[in-house]
């Protein structure tokens, strides 16, 4: 055999190039995620990301809706406002995220008392009707929906309540009271008003409470049952809910009616095509599709931005959800925990429930697109949480060492962010049942917490010496 027979062929190490690569990119990415801040700065980059796409698509959309010749408003009315909620959501983002979580958790239970306070009081004639329901606060030319702020007010009180019971949720009345109550009474205001949609979204705000702090797998049963069931009564003691579900379940019988949006939207996605129409170039906002840049906007998306443009939202929303669920795993704080996983699982469900009725997997509720779709209550509230979610980062473990040995860094220098504080779990008492918050979300099952009995200690081999020599420390 010839020394050019014994060479390797020079085919072999080009097939193993792509894998050498791939865990090449791999590896980096391992490191960059296993970096202190890493959770944070995805967090900044994901949201600026998702406003900049709402903003650009809030533009593309309103533009005719926005001409009014009877008001004199022009093309870019519309796009004026949302971009004046989105200027101050940035300043709520900063608040979430400079506000101490500590102060944050001290206000919860007052800010609980205030929403069920505007949830009272905007069913009386200072609430403003319109479409058939009361549900808004009008403030010269801007609106407020108090139930946007229930939900976040829910989950940072539930939060601090589940975990002050720590130790005792094994109980079932230590469990659902009083967050269970409360929430049915947030959930009847709601209803009052009638606004189903709100009241869905709190219910899933409920449950993820449930959830993280704990909850048994039966109880979710139960109240996954009780929720369809109050959704099929609600759904059809209303006319024109009635009539929604029955345009979801045969849309072809009533296209012009109770249909017509899911129709119109479905025509804009399939018009879109795989790379879309072009920003702008979209017929559906030519009162083909109503309210489409509120609660439709995902079908702009795929009309104007195509198959393409629709994955890439869902990546990002895909992405906030492991950035948001790594947060909760990674703090130590049980109320952190809990709060960044509610509030993750909140933010990520509004969008699900918003893509699933524009693409027809869902009967249409008016949920709007988080921080993508015009409006502003929602801005608000979802900037805000996303600051709360972007200061449960700076509270993990890593993240808490590295601001204090190393300096706030570029963003803290910028945004003057103190460093957080190193979370300290509370001594046990004497005497109590409540244990000490342990690392995990979900505390651990239920145990017998008898002591041994007076004889059995007393006939220990060590019972009755000291610990230490006297004298010593």
């Amino acid at each position: 055999m010839t020394a050019l027979e014994d060479r390797p062929q020079a085919e072999e190490p080009r097939r193993e190039r792509p894998e050498r690569r791939i865990g090449t990119v791999y590896t980096a990415l391992t490191a960059w995620l296993s970096r202190p801040l890493a959770d944070f700065h995805l967090v900044l980059a994901l949201t600026g990301l998702l406003t900049s796409i709402g903003i650009v698509m809030v533009l593309s959309a309103s533009s005719v809706a926005s001409v009014d010749p009877a008001t004199g408003s022009g093309v870019y009315s519309l796009f004026k406002k949302h971009l004046v909620f989105v200027l101050s959501g940035s300043v709520v983002f900063y608040v979430g995220l400079r506000l101490p979580l500590k102060r944050i958790r001290a206000l919860s239970s007052m800010a609980v008392l205030v929403c069920l306070g505007m949830l009272a009081l905007v069913l009386t004639p200072l609430g403003s009707a319109g479409g058939g329901a009361q549900r808004w606060f009008v403030i010269g030319s801007f609106s407020v929906q108090p139930v946007e702020f229930t939900k976040v007010a829910l989950a940072l009180w539930g939060a601090h309540v589940l975990v002050t019971k720590y130790g005792l949720l094994h109980q079932w009345r230590h469990l659902l009271v009083p967050v269970v109550p409360v929430a049915l009474l947030m959930f009847a205001l709601v209803m009052a008003q009638p606004n189903l949609s709100g009241t869905i979204t709190l219910g899933v705000v409920l449950a993820s409470l449930l959830w993280f702090a704990g909850a048994p797998k039966r109880l979710f049963a139960v109240l996954f049952a009780g929720g369809i069931a109050g959704v099929v009564v609600l759904a059809l003691t209303a006319s024109y809910r009635a009539a929604r579900v029955l345009s979801f379940l045969s849309p072809a019988n009533d296209t012009s009616g109770a249909a017509y949006q899911a129709t119109q939207a479905k025509y804009a996605l399939a018009d879109g095509g795989l790379f879309g129409k072009g920003l702008g170039q979209g017929p559906s906002k030519w009162a083909y599709l109503p309210n489409v840049q509120n609660d439709f906007i995902f079908a702009v998306i795929g009309e104007e931005l195509g198959f393409v443009g629709c994955v890439v939202v869902i990546g990002l929303f895909v992405g906030l959800t492991i950035v948001g669920l790594r947060i909760a795993t990674r703090n130590l704080d049980p109320w952190i925990r809990i709060v960044a996983g509610t509030l993750t699982v909140f933010t990520v469900s509004q969008a699900g429930i918003n893509i699933g009725y524009v693409v027809g997997l869902l009967p249409v509720t008016g949920v709007t697109l988080p921080l993508i779709s015009a409006g502003g209550t929602s801005i608000w509230v979802t900037m805000f949480l996303m600051g709360v979610l972007a200061n449960a980062a700076r509270h993990e473990p890593e993240s808490v060492a590295a601001l204090r040995s190393q300096g706030p860094g570029k963003f803290g220098r910028l945004l003057r962010l103190p460093a957080p504080d190193v979370y300290r779990p509370p001594t046990r008492r004497r005497g109590s049942g409540r244990a000490t918050a342990s690392r995990g979300a979900r505390p651990s099952a239920r145990r017998t917490r008898s002591a041994q009995p007076a004889e059995r200690r007393r006939a220990a081999r060590d019972y009755g010496r000291r610990s230490t020599r006297r004298g010593t420390t």
